[in-house]
C-alpha cells in the first residue's frame, strides 16, 4: 500500500461517464461520446488532487474492461487506487450525459448491481484514516447496499479520531427506495460529520421531516424557503456543523452557528452545469486544507465551479490550482 499520508479520502460511488460531444443537440441525435470518470466522490478526489492535494478514492468497480478504465483514469489523475477492490458478479456503473445549454442537461445513470455499493467495513477499516486529514462522504452511498453502514462506520471513527469530515448531499432521487427515504437516512449521519454541502432542495429533502419531502429539481421558495432558512440554523446550532448551501450563479450561504454568510458567485457563460458542485467541493476542502477562513475558501470554491460550467465535460473540466488563481485574478 502506499506511503503516501492522503490529505482526502472519498467515500461512494463511481462511473465511466460519457459525455455529448453534440453541444445543443437533443438526446436521440447525438452522434459521439466522450469518455470520462465520474461519481460525485470520486470527481471530488480528482478536482482536490488537481489542485495539489493527496487523494484516495474509496469506491469499488467490477471485474469488468469498464473497471479497468476507471482504475487507470483515476491512476493517471494522480488518484491513490490502492483502495477500490474489485467485486465479482457486478458491474461498474456508467452514466451518460447530453448537453444541452444552458439549463438541460438530461443524465441517465446505469446503475444496476453496480459493485461501489458493494465496499464492506473491513475494507473500510483498512483505510490510513490516522495519516489522512479530513474525509469527503456522500449522501448516495446510503441509498442501498452495504455503503450506508460503511458511511456510519468511516463518520463515526472520524469523530472519534477528530478528522475531519465533510459530506456532499448528493442527492439522486432514482438511486432511492422511496422519497422519504433519504432524509430518514441522511438525518443520522448528518450529526457526524463537520461541514454539510448541498442545494437548497438537498438541505431540504435531508432536513426537513415532511409527509411531502422536496425532491431534487424540486422546488424551494417562499414560506418553504424561510421554513429552509430555520432548520439550517436550528441545525448548525444544534450540531456544531458548518453549511455550504449552494445557490447556483448567486454563490453559496455559509451557516456557523447563528451566523450565515452569503459569497457571491462569479458571472460566467454556461456549457454545463454537471459536475460544477464536485469543483466546488473540492475546492472548499481544498481552502480548509490550506487554513483560509470559510469565507476565503467558498469563494475559491466558487471560482471552481464557475470554471467547471463553462467547460465541456465533468471531471475533464475540473481545474488546475493555476488556473482558478488565474480566474480569480481576473473576476473580483
Amino acid at each position: 500500500m502506499s506511503d503516501l499520508a492522503p490529505d482526502l479520502i472519498t467515500v461512494g460511488r463511481v462511473s465511466m461517464d460519457l459525455f455529448a460531444r453534440d453541444i445543443g443537440a437533443e438526446f436521440h441525435d447525438i452522434t459521439s461520446f466522450e469518455t470520462g470518470v465520474g461519481g460525485s466522490p470520486v470527481n471530488i478526489a480528482i478536482g482536490a488532487s488537481r489542485l495539489g492535494l493527496t487523494a484516495i478514492a474509496f469506491t469499488a468497480v467490477g471485474d469488468d474492461e469498464v473497471g479497468r478504465f476507471v482504475r487507470r483514469y483515476l491512476r493517471n489523475e494522480g488518484i491513490i487506487t490502492e483502495y477500490i477492490p474489485v467485486k465479482p458478479e457486478t458491474r461498474t456503473g456508467m452514466a451518460v450525459v447530453g448537453v444541452q445549454p444552458p439549463d438541460r442537461f438530461p443524465l441517465l445513470f446505469y446503475r444496476e448491481n453496480p459493485a461501489d455499493i458493494h465496499l464492506g467495513i473491513d475494507e473500510a477499516a483498512a483505510l490510513p484514516l490516522s495519516r489522512a486529514r479530513a474525509i469527503s462522504l456522500s449522501g448516495t452511498a446510503l441509498s442501498r447496499g452495504n455503503t450506508h453502514d460503511v458511511s456510519l462506520y468511516l463518520a463515526e471513527r472520524a469523530r472519534a479520531s477528530g478528522l475531519m469530515t465533510f459530506i456532499d448531499l448528493d442527492l439522486r432521487p432514482d438511486q432511492w427506495p422511496h422519497p422519504l427515504s433519504f432524509g430518514l437516512r441522511m438525518r443520522r449521519i448528518l450529526p457526524l460529520c463537520d461541514v454539510i454541502i448541498g442545494t437548497e432542495e438537498e438541505f431540504f429533502a435531508a432536513l426537513a421531516p415532511r409527509p411531502e419531502p422536496i425532491m431534487a429539481g424540486g422546488k424551494v421558495s417562499g414560506a418553504l424557503a424561510m421554513e429552509l432558512r430555520g432548520l439550517l440554523r436550528d441545525f448548525c446550532e444544534e450540531n456544531g456543523v458548518t453549511l455550504a448551501l449552494k445557490q447556483g450563479d448567486k454563490g453559496v450561504m455559509l451557516y456557523e452557528g447563528a451566523q450565515a454568510l452569503s459569497i457571491p458567485g462569479f458571472p460566467v457563460e454556461i456549457l454545463n452545469t454537471v459536475g460544477a458542485g464536485d469543483g466546488f467541493a473540492s475546492g472548499l476542502i481544498y481552502g480548509w486544507a490550506q487554513g483560509w477562513a470559510w469565507e476565503r475558501a467558498a469563494r475559491f470554491a466558487n471560482a471552481c465551479g464557475a470554471i467547471v460550467v463553462s467547460r465541456h465535460g465533468c471531471a475533464r473540466a475540473l481545474p488546475t490550482l493555476h488556473e482558478v488563481e488565474a480566474f480569480l485574478e481576473t473576476h473580483h
